[in-house]
Formats: structure tokens, sequence, C-alpha cells
């Protein structure tokens, strides 16, 4: 197996001991967001088809959640709570899925993670998939992207701009085209085709092997078609199957060259998200087809930057958390053979519903945390936390209090991940965007009713998760009391713009 090694750079001894200082003021921080990873699908959760074993290490050395979520279960609006704070229903750029030239989603007065952890001295790096937009308007991908992360408090970044299925095919270093070359500008079109590039609809015959079973049928590239049209770019355009080896070799150089002072890396893995194409070397090496190999292409990547983070004697000082964007999905858009799988691998395990869905599928995702000395090792954790909970969180690692207007919705989960046992839960509600909103309150969930595309109304369905995790008897009728009590539960929390106090 290839593995990324990077040497130290030489450093005094004042900076060392200053670095030190630091270091025992503030742990670094490293969140590891993987995409479509399902609640079933890492061996320390059950899965037998798949083995993680590097997740499975971080596990045993830390914390797992068992009923942890997503904000939304796709992944732009996931991404946008993570890093604000916010429910994405609250802010409309932020509930849909992006296209690859939509403008930045997150306002530029808006408080964020790695904003608040500047304020503390950190320094700040994001490497992976952004799919939180660019620039003011539609962006122009010849010229310098912002704003962008820089803007929203990242010192250093090497991005994904939307997802892998989607145009432009090219990596984003520092608000630059990677490779860029002036003689073959890049053009996006989402709407008329530009360009006079083959695609997967008129060409079929030219992909590579994963024909779509639903849209991605625009601009081939790699011998894969995408979602939008593009043209140009031609030495800027990435190979899928080196995609995890260079997002994990910046993650890794982010590590290894910040160690002076207290870092936070967003570390936004492609995998497993679609087109699911991983290097010849993790092909075959599970029992669930390519979806599978994927997963262990993903637990090879986390595995590099615990290996980093020992080789340079930073882990005793690290808090990692791992997690996903959304749950797990199996026919996402590619005839790719996971659809004709019969391993019996459950991506969301016994959870209902996929990504995209209101059902525990949609939204509880594996949750990981590790932090040597301060989070025990070993446990297992049932309080129920959100990723959305991320800034107020930091914000008590860091010492420092949020202002009124920042994290809405955000809760500080520390004392969970500590294993502290407070009288009351971190949190005691939850909503979950996807059509409807869903909310919770304990164990007592709505989903609400739903005006349908055919113009009849879904009825509301209520689920106590305490019994029927797997959301098989609406009690809806049975407890029309919860059904009013939740419903007016959510319209408070659209009214007063917030469902965390707050400083008051």
């Amino acid at each position: 197996m290839k593995i990324l090694h990077f040497g130290l750079v030489a450093i005094s001894l004042a900076v060392v001991q200053a670095a030190s200082c630091l270091a025992a003021e503030h742990p670094n921080i490293v969140v590891i967001l993987a995409d479509d990873i399902g609640y079933g699908d890492l061996s320390c959760y059950g899965a037998t088809k798949v083995k993680t074993p590097n997740l499975d290490k971080l596990a045993a050395q830390g914390m797992r959640f068992t009923d942890a979520h997503c904000a939304a279960p796709v992944c732009t609006p996931s991404r946008y709570a993570l890093l604000t704070g916010q429910y994405p229903w609250r802010h409309e750029p932020a509930r849909r899925i992006l296209s690859g030239i939509a403008p930045l989603a997150i306002p530029l007065d808006r408080l964020t993670v790695p904003k608040l952890v500047k304020q503390a001295g950190y320094t700040t790096g994001v490497v992976g998939k952004w799919h939180l937009g660019l620039g003011e308007t539609e962006p122009d991908f010849n010229t310098e992207l912002k704003p962008g992360p820089k803007e929203v408090g990242f010192d250093y970044s090497f991005i994904i701009p939307a997802t892998g299925d989607r145009t432009p095919c090219v990596y984003v270093e520092n608000g630059r085209v990677v490779n860029y070359d002036p003689k073959d500008p890049i053009q996006v079109s989402y709407g008329p085709k530009i360009g006079m590039e083959p695609t997967g609809k008129e060409n079929p015959e030219l992909l590579f092997n994963q024909k779509p079973s639903h849209g991605h049928d625009a601009t081939i590239v790699n011998g894969i078609s995408r979602i939008g049209f593009m043209s140009g770019g031609k030495a800027a355009r990435w190979k899928d199957e080196d995609m995890a080896d260079e997002i994990t070799q910046r993650a890794v150089r982010f590590v290894a060259s910040h160690k002076a002072k207290p870092f936070f890396l967003y570390f936004a893995t492609h995998g497993i998200h679609v087109p699911r194409f991983p290097h010849p070397r993790f092909r075959g090496k599970s029992e669930h087809g390519l979806r599978g190999d994927a997963i262990v292409e993903l637990d090879w990547c986390v595995g590099e930057i615990m290996a980093t983070l020992e080789e340079q004697d930073l882990h005793r000082n690290t808090l990692i958390i791992f997690t996903s964007d959304n749950g797990g999905v199996m026919d996402d858009g590619y005839v790719d053979g996971t659809q004709e799988d019969g391993s019996g691998h459950l991506c969301n395990g016994k959870l209902r519903g996929f990504k995209g869905s209101p059902y525990e599928g949609g939204t509880r995702v594996p949750l990981i945390a590790c932090w040597p000395g301060r989070i025990p090792a070993g446990k297992v954790s049932a309080e129920m936390v959100s990723s959305v909970d991320l800034l107020a969180t930091v914000a008590a690692i860091t010492g420092q209090a949020l202002p009124n207007a920042a994290g809405p919705d955000s809760f500080d989960i520390l004392p969970a991940l500590l294993a502290e046992k407070p009288e009351l839960p971190c949190r005691e509600t939850l909503t979950m965007q996807a059509n409807p909103i869903a909310v919770r309150r304990g164990n007592w969930k709505l989903i609400p009713s739903v005006r349908q595309a055919n113009g009849q109304a879904r009825p509301a369905e209520l689920y106590n998760l305490a019994d029927d995790l797997a959301e098989k008897k609406n009690l809806a009728t049975e407890h029309p009391e919860k059904v009013r009590e939740l419903a007016t539960l959510l319209e408070e929390m659209r009214k007063s713009g917030r469902s965390q106090p707050g400083n008051k």
C-alpha cells in the first residue's frame, strides 16, 4: 500500500517552546467529514462485508456515538450547518444542493468554526470537497475565485469546488485552479451545452465503465459523464482514481507543516460519493463491491491522518472528530454494480431510508471522537448530538463565548464528549432538514404532513425511537397530542430564529 510521508521542517528551540505553551492551552482539532457514509458502513458500527481498521482503532481510542445526526440528509445543507452552527433551512442559499457554478452560500458576516478558532490563535485549513459555492455571483474559473474558503476563515484551502460528479472537474488551491493554462480557458454551464466535448447522453460508447442510471449524462471527463457541461481546462482536470491520494497528501502536508501552533483542519473527503472510483490498489478489498472498496480507501485516508499525527508527536493533543455529511445510498446516479450487490451489506444498518430522506437512514450517521486523556477510550455514547453542534463545542474547547447571533442552533456537546454526567442532556431537540423538515424532542420524532406533487397530502408520521428505531410503526393516530406538541415546537423554532437559547 502506498504510504505518504513528509519530512519535518527544522525549527528553533524557542519556537518549539512557544508551540508547547500554546498546545497546552488548546488542542489541535481535525474534523474529518466523509461523504455518503451510512450508519452501517463501518465495521465498528457493525459492518461485516467491509473492514475499516483505522476507524475501528479511532473508536477504540475514543468515543463512538449511536445517536449522532447531520443537519440535513444531503451535502450542501449539511456542510453549511457544520461550519456555521445554523440549521440550513433558515438560510435559503444553503437549503438546496448547489451546482458547480453557484455563488458562496455562507454570508461573510457569519461567524464560522474557522473564524472562531482563528480568534484563539489557530491556523486553519480546508482540504477536500467544498460544495458551498464560490464568488459573489456565478464564478469564473479563469480568475481568482473569491469570496470562498479564505473569506469564510480558512488560511489554506485545496478544494474540489462542488462534487466529483459535477463540473468543473478541477482542484482549486487558495482561490486558483491548480495547473490552470490560460491558453485553454475553462467554461462551465448548467444550462445549455457549451463546447464540443462529448457527453454521456450523446456518446455513451465513450464511457469508461460507469454509465449513468439517472442524470449524470453531460460532459465526459476521464471516461465518466457528469452533471453539467464543461470545456477547456484539460491540464487541470483531476483523475478520479487519484483523488483520494491527492487530497490526503494535501491534508497530511498541512498537519506536518503547522505543528508550531494549534491548527484546525477540516478534511472533507470525497469518498465515498459517486462516481465511486477507488484507486486500483483498493479494488477487490471488500465484499461489498466497488462501493465497499471505496470505503476501504476512505479508511486508508483516515489512517494517513492518524499516522501523521503520531509521527509528528501531535496525537496526544489533537481532537479528531470523524462523521458523515448524510446517510448512505446505494444507487446515486451511476451503474457501478452496487445495485446488483448481493453481499447483504446494509449501508444504513437497520435504519429506514437513505440519503435524502427524513428517516433515520438519511440523517443518523457515524460519529467518532478521539482526544487522548480527555475523551475516555472505548466508550459508546447514546447522547443525541448533531454536526451543527461543532461551533458551540469548539467555542467551549477554546474558552470563547459565542456572540448571541452566532450559532443559533449549535449546542455545546463537550460534556458528552468528556462523558460527564450533567443533569440535562446536551440537547433535547433536533431538526433534520428534508421534505418535510423532521423534528425530535427526546426519543419522539415527527415527520409533519406535507403536500405532495400530485396535490395529495402525505399524512404526518410519529415515531418513538426508543422502541422503534427502524420507524416501522406510525403512532400519529394514537398520540395526536404528541403530533401537536412537536408541530408547535417546530413552529416556535421557525419564528424565534434559533433553537439555542443563546447568551442573554
